[in-house]
């Protein structure tokens, strides 16, 4: 038997009924206690390449290969990211906090990095534990993010540990076996 957690949210809300900004901060802390993976995911755009760090990235369907991700409606490289026809979802590796830590802030953190273009024009990064290519499928409302879903163009992977996120700080994993 497991007792009670220490902050609990607030008194059952009925859908779509505002939370309050301590039910908000609850929410985020019990969410923040599942650890997810972390990729940056990069576009073309006019201006030249952008990326943004996320852990919203998710496998949707093998058949047809689908992935997808959710970027937050208040941010300022919002629109780029969901107007994009193609993206690239970069899964960082244990040894690339920093990498992943030059794209959560706006700025240029293409400046002094080795990548490349895809023949669509997507900005690659080099050295990522796993790489998706997509064409964007579908786009979805989904409170105050979307959904991004991808179409998977093609796949790359090579050997080693996955960046992890968790509690708001990033980590590595260890094996339970």
């Amino acid at each position: 038997m497991s007792a009670d957690p220490d902050h609990i949210l607030g008194p059952i809300r009925a859908p779509g009924d505002p939370m309050t900004e301590e039910d908000g901060r609850a929410l985020r802390t019990a969410l923040g206690r599942f650890a997810t993976g972390v990729a940056v995911i990069t576009v073309a755009t006019p201006g030249g390449p952008l990326g943004i760090t996320a852990n919203s990235f998710a496998s949707v369907s093998l058949d047809p290969p689908l992935v997808l991700w959710s970027p937050a409606k208040a941010s300022r490289r919002f629109r780029p990211f969901v107007e994009a026809d193609h993206f690239a979802i970069h899964v960082m590796g244990a040894e690339q906090g920093d990498l992943a830590g030059r794209f959560v802030r706006e700025g240029n953190p293409f400046g002094d990095l080795t990548w490349k273009s895809d023949p669509e024009g997507t900005p690659l990064i080099d050295g990522c534990l796993a790489r998706f290519r997509c064409r964007r499928a579908a786009v979805h409302d989904a409170g105050d993010h979307v959904i991004v879903i991808g179409d998977v163009l093609a796949a790359s992977h090579r050997d080693g540990a996955p960046l992890v996120f968790a509690a708001g700080r990033y980590g590595g994993f260890a094996s339970s076996d």
